[in-house]
Order: structure tokens, then sequence, then C-alpha cells
């Protein structure tokens, strides 16, 4: 679809629900999809660009952006206009609204970020990698050239610090979860579930299939910006072996 055709048909009505007394939900779409992202990080991204008075923050998912607000700095902040407004919910609303033309939806003049993520595939660092492959009727090989020849979209960052939910994985190497979670998965274990993929940014519980492990911690709480993805980055993996791993760890890569 072209992005003229994208301005004058959008996908869904575009909705504003209450979540609590300090937030609002926007959904823009109902498809999860690489239209629809973008669209959900250009209205993330004005609303950081130029914020509304009583704005907080803003924290975009597959299809919506929740936007986060301070209900009295908005009521001091009110226009003539606004005064006449029943609720805080409504003058939110209504300034939202002024974000939401077609133009600012669907362009950006910020270029999405693509990140390197190197990952040892198999072994200890992906124990599940040979079940993928019998799966799907592959060779092990063949699972991580698909794996690593992708580029993939982080959707959201949600499930735990860090975890960033991405798109754009082949089905050639879908597999389902696992019936019984592990009890815990190290951190950073590159792991499938259906049709998408994921690195597990703590050490967790879960049930992905998983098939490597990247050296570089994607939770940084020591940092300004704790987590090293945001949405909208494009990522794509890269093979190591076992030693370059290592090295990484130690700093030497």
């Amino acid at each position: 679809m072209s992005m003229e055709k994208a301005a004058t048909e959008p996908q869904a009505p575009i909705e504003m629900l209450p979540l609590g007394d300090s937030a609002v939900i926007i959904r823009l779409g109902s498809s999860i999809d690489e239209e629809t992202n973008q669209t959900v990080m250009n209205l993330s991204r004005h609303l950081e660009w130029k914020p509304f008075a009583g704005f907080i923050e803003c924290v975009p998912s597959f299809v919506s952006v929740a936007i986060h607000y301070d209900p009295l700095l908005v009521k001091r902040s009110r226009t003539a206009a606004e005064l006449q407004h029943a609720t805080i919910f409504e003058t939110v609303c209504a300034r939202v609204q002024t974000y939401l033309s077609i133009e600012q939806l669907h362009s950006s003049d910020q270029a999405d970020r693509t990140i390197e993520i190197p990952v040892c595939y198999g072994g200890e660092y992906g124990p599940d990698l040979s079940l993928v492959a019998e799966l799907n009727g592959l060779p092990e090989e063949e699972v991580i050239a698909i794996h690593a020849g992708g580029s993939y979209l982080v959707h959201m960052l949600g499930f735990a610090p860090g975890f960033p939910y991405l798109g754009g994985m082949s089905e050639r190497i879908a597999a389902p979860r696992h019936q019984t979670p592990r009890t815990i998965i190290p951190q950073g274990s590159v792991g499938i579930a259906g049709k998408q993929t994921g690195i597990y940014s703590v050490a967790t519980p879960g049930g992905w299939q998983l098939i490597g492990r990247t050296p570089l911690a994607l939770f940084r709480p020591q940092d300004e910006i704790p987590s090293l993805l945001r949405p909208g980055d494009l990522i794509r993996f890269k093979p190591i072996t076992e030693r370059q791993y290592k090295l990484y760890l130690e700093g030497e890569l």
C-alpha cells in the first residue's frame, strides 16, 4: 500500500478510551503490521517532541498508545474554550486530537535505528534449535540462516523490562511454545513462540523455544535510558561462535 493510499484510507477508526483517571488509550488500528506500528510510533514521537501541557509520557504498543498525564496540570492550563469541557478526560482528548492529522500520523522525520544483535546459536545457548529444525523439516544450519537473514521490527517492549516483541519472522521456522514452561531462562536467550521471535532481557520463567543467546545486555538499569532497544527499531541478528560470545562478555569484542 502506498503512503498516499494509506493517508486517505485509514485502517480503522481512531478510538480514545480512558485508562483510569490520568491516562488515555489511543487505539490506531486493529491488526499487528508495519503500517499500524509506523502510525503508533509517529504519534508517540510527535507527543514527545511537542508535548501538551500536563503530558507525562506515552507508552506505544502493537496498535495503540497509552498517554499518561497530570490531571491537575491539565486543569490549570485549560484555555477558555476548554473550560466548556465536562471532564479532564474530554480536555485531554481534545488536545490529543490536534496530533491526529493525516500528515502527522503518516510521516516522520526520524529514521528508524537498525541494531545488530550477535547471537550464538545452538548447543547450550540454544537447546531447542534441533527441535525447531525438526518441526519444520529443516537442517539446523538453515534455521539459523533464515532467522539471521531477516529484519525484525520492534513493535513494543513488555512482559519483562526491555523485552522486545519482534515482527517479521519467517513462518518457515515457526514453532509452538513449550507446553510446560521452563522455570528459568537465562538473560539474553533468543526464542521462538509461534510466528514470533524475541529476546529474554532478564532471567525469567518462559515457554519459548530457545535457539540461541546474545551476550548483549538489553536491560541496563544503571543507564539513563535503561533499554537497549525501543519500539520502532529494526533488528538484525548476527551469528557468532561460542568463543566470540565469551569475548563479548569479557568486553574484548
